[in-house]
């Protein structure tokens, strides 16, 4: 019997190993999902190490022996509805995007690049489009920075001039059935956002999938535009700008949209998607679960790294028995709106939290304001395109960021965390650069995105 030499004995280089990965990711598209257009074959992109220190050290349970065999984490985005008080989950973006460049050692990192899955609601829907769209397939147009001055500058665009003074806008609809319309400005806006010359960009034109509600008038259901359904059919492809418009048209501020895919096959009158889903991030870990074509070995939520951001409770108005004891109707249209979507968002967040059970502190994280210090925001805080009210919500949004995290406990209510919001970040950004690095030394890929067929000029 021969014995064997050294070099028979070491371990495969890692060149063998990310020829091995790249093969074995192109059997798997092209037999297991049955891809035959080189144009859907999934090839993995390596993410580059960091310049710093490896963060996986051998000798461990992230030695890479241990690392090829992992299954890895699907890394979900979820951005909750709030008009103008997105502000506060633009600044949030905004640090976790500086962290990822800190810790990745990449300056040109994009929240894009770290995230499999991102799913937004109204505002939340409209960022999503921002930080996933790209014009040409690689790069996303914006940056997380970008997304909060993005509402900041164009507000008054968006929302009607005088929504935030002595309540305008409840005031104009009960008196007269209508406060005109925003949705000229809207349309404007987001048509220039989300265009590439001539070409009016639609859900194909996303660099991950992504999920954006709103509500469907004519089915009175929910509906979920979703580009892993534009890639299978273009009667599920809408136009971006539309996407948009449909997820943040509010009643009163702006009117229902009428909407058809590219193909003129599916029709839907959308309004405000966070009317039917303040809080996505159910929705986004259920696609993940059930999508086993481009999430193939996820098993449970164990396999999820779940980032969820809110507004949050910010104090606006409270009330005294006796104040709200004889209000009519109308009185209570204002206060009926907010806790319903300050009710949903929080249910979901329990209900997450309770999903997760034992993983909750290591794979989900909700970020939102617990109150704010710098006085009571008005009744109208979310339609309120004011200077004041932007400059106060800036400052909410950083005093937000240095607040204690607030975590939802199973059967437990909220419990106060001995981190901040910005140290969760950080901690976040850390995981979702070290689950990229990993992905690099696994044998078997963690996703596998269909692609897009190419455009025809």
């Amino acid at each position: 019997m021969s014995s064997n030499t050294p070099s028979e004995m070491q371990e495969p280089s890692i060149d063998t190993d990310k020829l091995s990965y790249e093969i074995f990711s192109i059997l798997e598209s092209k037999f297991l999902f049955g891809y035959d257009d080189n144009q859907k074959l999934w090839i993995p992109k390596p993410i580059s190490p960091p310049a710093s220190e490896p963060m996986v050290q051998p000798g461990d349970e992230n030695s890479l022996p241990a690392i090829k065999n992992q299954r890895g984490k699907i890394c979900i985005l979820s951005i909750d509805s709030g008009g103008m008080k997105g502000i506060l989950c633009g600044k949030a973006l905004a640090y976790l995007e500086k962290a990822l460049k800190s810790k990745s050692g990449n300056p040109n990192a994009r929240i894009a690049d770290y995230f499999d899955v991102a799913a937004g609601s109204s505002v939340g829907g409209i960022f999503t489009a921002m930080l996933f769209a790209t014009r040409d397939n690689n790069q996303p147009i914006f940056t997380a920075e970008e997304t909060w001055r993005f509402l900041a500058d164009n507000g008054k665009r968006i929302y009607r001039s005088g929504a935030g003074k002595n309540g305008g806008i409840l005031k104009k609809i009960l008196k007269n059935g209508s406060t005109g319309s925003s949705s000229n400005g809207m349309e404007k806006v987001m048509k220039e956002a989300f265009t590439a010359g001539r070409r009016s960009l639609t859900l194909k034109d996303t660099l991950k999938p992504v999920l954006i509600p709103c509500y469907d008038l004519s089915s009175t259901a929910p509906f979920l535009f979703s580009r892993a359904d534009a890639l299978e059919t273009d009667s599920f492809d809408f136009p971006l700008w539309e996407v948009c418009r449909a997820t943040s048209a509010e009643p009163g501020l702006s009117g229902p949209v009428l909407m058809q895919s590219v193909d003129g096959q599916t029709k839907c009158v959308a309004v405000d998607g966070g009317l039917a889903m303040s809080n996505p991030t159910v929705a986004a870990i259920t696609h993940v679960l059930h999508n086993k074509q481009e999430f193939p070995f996820v098993r449970g939520v164990e396999d999820l790294l779940v980032l969820s951001l809110g507004t949050g409770q910010l104090l606006e108005v409270s009330y005294e028995y006796e104040q709200v004891r004889n209000w009519r109707l109308k009185d209570w249209a204002k206060p009926m709106t907010r806790i319903s979507g300050d009710g949903s968002a929080d249910s979901v967040d329990q209900t997450v939290a309770m999903a997760f059970q034992q993983c909750r502190s290591s794979n989900y994280v909700r970020i939102q304001a617990n109150g704010s210090s710098l006085g009571r925001c008005g009744p109208n805080v979310d339609t309120d395109p004011s200077p004041s009210n932007v400059k106060l919500l800036m400052e909410i949004g950083e005093e937000m960021l240095k607040q204690k995290n607030v975590e939802s406990i199973l059967f437990g209510g909220k419990r106060i965390s001995e981190e901040s919001n910005m140290e969760k970040l950080d901690w976040f950004a850390g995981e979702l650069v070290l689950e990229h690095q990993r992905r690099s030394c696994r044998i078997a890929p963690t996703v596998a995105f269909k692609q897009p067929s190419p455009k025809i000029n």
